[in-house]
């Protein structure tokens, strides 16, 4: 009895060193993990594998870039540790032909990607190819406008849609380039995923059929990818042919940082490559902070803009028949030169109680005084899944500036105003 008793014992205590030791059930790879019976965890499937990896996607910091916040992503992305950054273009400001003032922008600017602990890659934007000047400048420096680049068997598609740039035409890629992309696609036609990185988001112009992007559509068509974009400065997510297209908000750049609501916002794009394709989060440059719960402090300069003028409060409500109208985009059209010129000056969108306030330069700062003609949109949706403007709810007439007869006088001191619309 005795020794039944010894066995049973050394049974026990044989069968609960294998479930410590984690055999035969502890799993293969990097996981070491004592098993037992019951263990106080949900999976031992740990969320990585050699085809993952991190990589992210900084917006556009010019058109008026603001002080210490490009140079500051630049910290929060050593705080982040991605494998590399991509850009989407618009990094200097640029529109000089003065080649001494191009390489001081230059300089600035590639004196913060510097200071990355990981690669960035070039696109160009309209502020970084305005003109002949820009493009050689460009050339002597990076040498080639558009690339492509594979990493752990992902496609990434460098485009440049200012290519070449000309007066008046908002954007286009060459048919050299699109012809370029296309046999670039057809040499990496096996790759698990393609990313594109483009500066304009081509695909919601509207001289898309002469813009070269449906040919690059075309090329892309059949497989699995994700397009990046800028130019707007204001976030925005299309699917067009079953894909997801991003319009990013800013990295510094000119923006009334009026929120989420509107779409304008710092942030860097923070891509988790998977096996079934990319993860993509949305990181607030205001969220990011140091262990020790401090910001970077950097030296950047921003932008001096000398055409600001005063403004002045303007707040109101639309209506409708009476009732208010929530989800209008009202917007002042500054009239100038006795009334023959009408300038694009602010913005708002309305409240579900119908209300707006006006931002001209920054979040809520009103309008300058003046005379101006109102516009009043509501679209629903605002935008269709392809990028393109929703269909106007409210009567045609309230849509262009030249056909509205909606007007107001903004004086200095706070201005209040009731737009009333009818059918």
């Amino acid at each position: 009895m005795q020794r039944l008793f010894i066995a049973v014992i050394a049974g026990s205590l044989l069968v609960a060193a294998m479930a410590m030791s984690g055999n035969p059930k502890q799993p293969t790879g990097d996981l070491a993990l004592p098993v037992g019976a019951r263990n106080p965890w949900t999976s031992q499937k740990i969320n990585s594998g050699p085809e993952t990896f991190h990589f992210a996607v900084v917006s556009d910091r010019t058109g008026g870039h603001r002080a210490r916040i490009f140079s500051q992503a630049v910290e929060q992305l050593n705080m982040l540790q991605p494998a590399f950054v991509v850009s989407v273009g618009d990094l200097i400001e640029g529109y000089t032909k003065e080649p001494a003032v191009l390489a001081e922008q230059w300089r600035e600017f590639q004196g913060y990607v510097a200071r990355l602990q990981m690669p960035f890659f070039y696109v160009p934007g309209n502020h970084d190819m305005a003109n002949a000047v820009e493009a050689t400048e460009w050339q002597a420096r990076f040498g080639r406008r558009y690339y492509h680049f594979v990493f752990r068997d992902v496609l990434f598609l460098m485009l440049c849609s200012d290519d070449p740039h000309e007066e008046g035409f908002d954007g286009r890629l060459s048919k050299e380039q699109t012809e370029w992309a296309a046999t670039v696609l057809k040499e990496n036609a096996k790759v698990r995923w393609t990313i594109v990185s483009v500066h304009k988001p081509l695909w919601t112009h509207k001289n898309i059929e002469k813009n070269g992007w449906l040919d690059a559509e075309q090329a892309l068509q059949g497989r699995p990818y994700t397009v990046f974009a800028g130019h707007i400065h204001r976030y925005q997510k299309s699917v067009r042919q079953g894909m997801n297209y991003y319009q990013l908000a800013t990295t510094g750049g000119v923006s009334k940082m009026r929120g989420l609501a509107y779409g304008e916002f710092d942030h860097i794009a923070w891509v988790t490559m998977k096996k079934e394709g990319p993860v993509v989060a949305n990181i607030l440059l205001d969220g990011i902070y140091s262990e020790n719960l401090q910001k970077p402090v950097t030296a950047e300069d921003g932008s001096i803009r000398y055409d600001r003028k005063p403004t002045h409060p303007v707040r109101g409500k639309v209506l409708l028949g009476g009732a208010t109208v929530a989800g209008a985009h009202v917007v002042l059209y500054r009239s100038e030169d006795g009334g023959k010129k009408l300038s694009y000056t602010g913005d708002a969108v309305t409240e579900a109680d119908g209300a707006f306030t006006i931002s001209t330069y920054e979040a809520n700062d009103g309008a300058p005084a003046g005379d101006y003609a109102v516009t009043v949109v509501q679209r629903d949706p605002a935008y269709d899944a392809s990028g393109k403007p929703g269909p106007n709810r409210l009567p045609a007439k309230y849509a262009a500036a030249k056909t509205t007869d909606v007007r107001v006088q903004v004086r200095a001191g706070a201005n209040e105003f009731a737009l009333q619309l009818s059918r």
